[in-house]
């Protein structure tokens, strides 16, 4: 019967598209790429705040494993918003800054910025929700002098959350935008 040997490919290229699927792109949900909840790199650089308080978790710029054309991929790579909010907040303007930076002086890197709110709300407006945080992100870099081309949006809305809960310090870890690279 012919349909046997069609049907171990099927299986096989079945398994390799969901092996590829599942396989690690290199970094965490908080933006960190060593595997580290906290954003701790080699450097022992990271802050001692909590997403909550919308402190910073580290503020240093990397070691030189993120390092294109001599400058640093800064290690804070996760801004955090208020409820049901898209503006930037004061505090995380030092990181973006520091972004936009690396970006113009790197101008073949380029950076997609992940769209994450909490649970609240329906599916759509989270998605939509995301979608405008990571918007009001590429605005900024926007206007500190970042191309276009180096920069994409995604939202994944409430699909990816960073903390698991249906408490206040669940909710305010999950609204974020993560840099990834």
């Amino acid at each position: 019967m012919q349909l046997k040997p069609y049907a171990r490919t099927l299986a096989v290229a079945l398994s390799l598209a969901f092996v590829a699927g599942c396989a690690n792109t290199g970094g965490t949900q908080d933006g960190s790429l060593d595997g580290t909840a906290g954003g701790r790199g080699e450097t022992g650089t990271a802050g001692t705040g909590t997403a909550g308080t919308g402190q910073v978790s580290g503020t240093g710029l990397g070691d030189g494993a993120g390092q294109m054309a001599g400058s640093r991929i800064p290690e804070a790579r996760t801004i955090y918003f208020a409820y049901d909010s898209d503006t930037i907040r004061p505090e995380f303007e030092p990181v973006l800054t520091a972004h936009a930076r690396f970006l113009r002086s790197n101008p073949s890197a380029d950076v997609i910025l992940h769209g994450h709110t909490d649970e609240r709300g329906t599916r759509e407006y989270n998605l939509a929700l995301g979608e405008r945080r990571a918007n009001a992100v590429e605005r900024f870099l926007d206007l500190q002098g970042v191309s276009p081309s180096q920069v994409e949006v995604v939202s994944y809305g409430e699909e990816r959350p960073a903390a698991r809960g249906l408490n206040e310090d669940a909710y305010a870890q999950n609204r974020r935008v993560v840099f990834a690279y």
